[in-house]
């Protein structure tokens, strides 16, 4: 477990920033680069452990993927190429490459067994595999509904599902398997979620359509998928890190460049203009996904409510909403997020337990936080832990931006899941202090 010594920012964060590639298309892409006739390139390509996960586990299910620093190559096999691998498929600590793949097995003509560390063998999986029996499709979790678990592969048939939870994983799961089904089928979401399977999918050649209400999903089966350039944008769930720290931290003014503005994925944005922050964004243009250039700069915060409504577009980001709350003047009220109870850890209670050590008052909801913020903290114990958690650990490390004592993070290694150069682009930021 590596330690790292953070520090404060007196002068403030400064300075242009070329985010990582987003690790929710980075994944698809590797899928469905796969999963299509022909080569895939993708470029700015995120090369998180998470993302190395996805990539591994289709060369066990025979597919050739080439990766060279933010560039990958892959060439794809079709939905009917993939063959069962010789051992079972670990699956790390990435609970986008377990889902997902939960429902393109599912069709396939074999059984896979997928495992993954202590963390992710402790996160819910029968939020897939129950929806995917509608298909026919059959995953057997352990008694607690988690891995390691079996797909059984085989036929799957047209369905029409009502999900139950507001997730994109579980939602991209069932698109999976219906594009394996005998027949057309409709997937109904609970709440609007980020739409990159979809966008993606149909960039690849398939049939699928949104509509109006952005709930409903019609699928098509058995399309011809055909390989395609991939340019991954920004990752908006790493620029929200910077976004954050520039608008908490006194003297900065930070831009970041040609970050993802998928309108499903901006509630960060959102929120932070609700509480007053200095923003500007600059759009792109883009063949793909939405793009601009944000520039943000250090502001005075009101409080804020969030609810269930606004979780899903930033259910990623919730901890730094609860960052910005801690440093708002006045009390903030963020509920709905029941979601974050089976992250990488319970999210609700790791970061409520981070707030306290910062000196925030914080009271645990079953759902959410109540936050009675301030700008100023007394720090209550110097040494924290990201409790092997990436975005725990991050939030520590922009924290400690403006804190008047040093202090040290324990498990900074778990931040290399999503942001392998997050270190290197604070220091960047910070002209050399970290």
């Amino acid at each position: 477990m590596t330690q790292v010594k953070l520090s404060s920012a007196p002068l403030g964060l400064h300075g242009h920033l070329q985010i990582p590639g987003d690790k929710s298309i980075s994944h698809r892409a590797i899928m469905l680069g796969a999963l299509s006739h022909g080569i895939t390139t993708i470029d700015h390509f995120l090369t998180g452990q998470d993302c190395r996960t996805t990539a591994e586990a289709f060369r066990q299910l025979g597919v050739s993927i080439t990766i060279d620093d933010d560039h990958a190559v892959v060439h794809g096999v079709g939905l009917d190429g993939l063959h069962a691998p010789s051992a079972t498929l670990n699956m790390g600590n990435s609970g986008t490459t377990t889902r997902l793949m939960m429902g393109i097995l599912a069709g396939q003509p074999f059984d896979t067994r997928l495992s993954g560390d202590d963390s992710l063998n402790k996160r819910p999986m029968k939020r897939v595999s129950e929806p995917l029996t509608h298909f026919g499709g059959e995953v057997i979790t352990s008694e607690g509904g988690t891995l390691p678990a079996t797909v059984k592969g085989h036929h799957l048939h047209a369905a029409d599902v009502q999900l139950a939870v507001a997730s994109a994983q579980v939602k991209s799961a069932m698109i999976f398997a219906a594009l394996q089904a005998d027949g057309v089928s409709t997937i109904r979401e609970k709440l609007p979620t980020r739409n990159h399977t979809e966008l993606m999918l149909r960039q690849f050649g398939a049939d699928i359509t949104t509509a109006d209400d952005q709930l409903t999903i019609t699928v098509h089966p058995h399309p011809n998928l055909e390989g395609q350039h991939v340019l991954v944008p920004g990752d908006i769930s790493s620029a929200a890190f910077w976004m954050v720290a520039a608008a908490i931290t006194p003297n900065s003014a930070v831009t970041l460049d040609k970050v993802n503005l998928n309108p499903t994925r901006t509630g960060i944005i959102d929120v932070l203009k609700k509480m007053g922050a200095q923003m500007d964004i600059k759009q792109l243009a883009s063949d793909g996904e939405p793009l601009g250039d944000i520039h943000i700069a250090s502001s005075q915060l009101r409080p804020i409510t969030v609810t269930e409504d606004d979780v899903p577009a930033m259910v990623d980001e919730l901890p730094l909403v609860a960052l910005l709350a801690a440093k708002a003047s006045g009390t903030s009220k963020i509920t709905g997020a029941q979601e974050l109870r089976v992250k990488e850890t319970d999210r609700i209670h790791t970061v409520a337990t981070t707030l306290q050590q910062f000196g925030v008052e914080v009271k645990e909801l079953p759902d959410g936080w109540l936050i009675k913020g301030r700008p100023d903290w007394q720090i209550q114990d110097p040494v924290f832990t990201s409790y092997g958690d990436h975005r725990l650990g991050m939030l520590v490390a922009i924290a400690s931006l403006t804190s008047s004592v040093p202090l040290t993070l324990q498990g900074a290694d778990a931040i290399s899941v999503s942001y392998p150069g997050f270190f290197d682009d604070l220091k960047h930021l910070t002209g050399g202090g970290h």
